[in-house]
């Protein structure tokens, strides 16, 4: 079984305007200001890492010959 830890954050000197949108963005949503925060830091922080160029191209099936693709013969 694991266990989740909680811990505190505090987030001093943010400009007026960003912390109207914050509560703007969080009643939009149906939720605190504090709440809405954990959600941003969580979207923004645990998303999945992005994959490179080569293992997108490499994730990609092999179908079709090279002649299928060229269409200056065509």
């Amino acid at each position: 079984m694991e266990i989740e830890v909680a811990t505190n954050l505090v987030v001093r000197n943010v400009e007026e305007d960003v912390a109207l949108a914050l509560k703007q963005l969080a009643a939009s949503h149906g939720r605190s200001a504090e709440a809405e925060h954990r959600e941003i830091l969580r979207m923004v922080l645990q998303r999945p890492k992005r994959r490179t160029v080569a293992e997108v191209l490499s994730s990609m099936p092999n179908v079709g010959e090279d002649a299928d693709f060229n269409f200056r013969n065509a």
